[in-house]
């Protein structure tokens, strides 16, 4: 029967959850208290205690003969700030026992302790056959959860895609500059994840009791599945901000070619504009009261002459 019991000390962030054989420990927001616990109750290796406090470890697996130290990274879309940023678990796993360290901020994983607290059959599906059954379905459940932040990012690319060719063009290199942070970020976090994935069979099966080794593949080909979705990603913000950087030359180079047309057809009017404004006769137009009109005619005839002729050679 399961059971649920906190720490020793009030001010432990220590729960504890049993099934049959097997306890899963779970600290969120782990601190030196924390870790001065578990080095009072379990034989775990100072340097894996201090690994668990410390937010620039890469994700590894240390082997020892009586339990394997992990740490994996999982990405954590902050909604205030519009980042996707890595969030570490620190897992401890022996015989009969497995711990999991984290900030709070990976919901599966919150959710998936709930259940098991809450649910005797969720508790039966997790943590029998062993705590390497357990790991399975804890990195199982956090690798799943990369999916809808996958789809989200492809959701963004398929907008700003169609949105490029009618977007302002300042707001269009944000949202493409935003897209290529997320989709780094994600790559950073999920190359690491893979090398460490591949691996963990071997050293986990000493832990269950099942042969879990096609569950164990499958959960690798989740996570390759993942990496050739961000390498399309990639290949497809390169391709629109190829598209906007041709949009926006584009843009430039009509542009100057009105100002040019506009120069050069004023050119000869400001020509003769000026020949006509000298304070002196100048033909039957000097002393005329409809000269104005004359070089008016005249400056409209050039206009007209010159559109023309720039029609004529494709030019506008």
């Amino acid at each position: 029967m399961a059971r649920t019991t906190a720490g020793k000390e009030p001010q432990l962030h220590v729960e504890s959850l049993t099934w049959e054989d097997v306890t899963w420990v779970n600290i969120e927001g782990p601190t030196e208290r924390e870790t001065e616990y578990l080095a009072q109750n379990y034989p775990f290796h100072p340097l894996d205690l201090d690994d668990c406090l410390s937010r620039i470890q890469r994700p590894k697996i240390d082997e020892y003969d009586d339990y394997l130290f992990l740490v994996l990274h999982f990405p954590v879309f902050n909604k205030k700030t519009r980042v996707t940023t890595p969030s570490q678990v620190s897992v401890f796993i022996g015989q009969n026992y497995l711990i999991t360290l984290h900030r709070g901020d990976l919901k599966p994983l919150v959710n998936l302790f709930r259940q098991c607290q809450l649910e005797e059959e969720f508790r039966h599906w997790a943590m029998s056959g062993g705590t390497g059954n357990l790991l399975y379905r804890i990195v199982d459940r956090l690798v799943d959860y990369c999916l809808p932040i996958l789809n989200k990012i492809g959701s963004n690319i398929d907008r700003v895609d169609d949105e490029i060719f009618s977007r302002i063009m300042p707001h269009a290199i944000r949202d493409i500059s935003e897209l290529r942070r997320d989709v780094i970020s994600f790559r950073r976090i999920i190359w690491p994840l893979r090398a460490v994935s591949g691996g963990l069979w071997s050293k986990v099966r000493r832990f269950t009791e099942a042969d879990m080794e096609i569950y164990f593949d499958d959960l690798v080909d989740h996570i390759d599945k993942i990496r050739d979705g961000l390498d399309e990603y990639k290949e497809r913000i390169e391709g629109l901000n190829d598209t906007h950087d041709s949009l926006a030359t584009n843009r430039t180079n009509e542009i100057v070619r009105m100002l040019t047309v506009i120069a050069t057809i004023m050119l000869p009017i400001t020509v003769v504009a000026s020949i006509f404004g000298m304070n002196i006769p100048l033909g039957p137009f000097g002393d005329s009261k409809l000269s104005a009109l004359y070089v008016s005619l005249i400056c409209l005839a050039i206009i007209a002459a010159m559109l023309y002729f720039f029609r004529r050679q494709h030019w506008i």
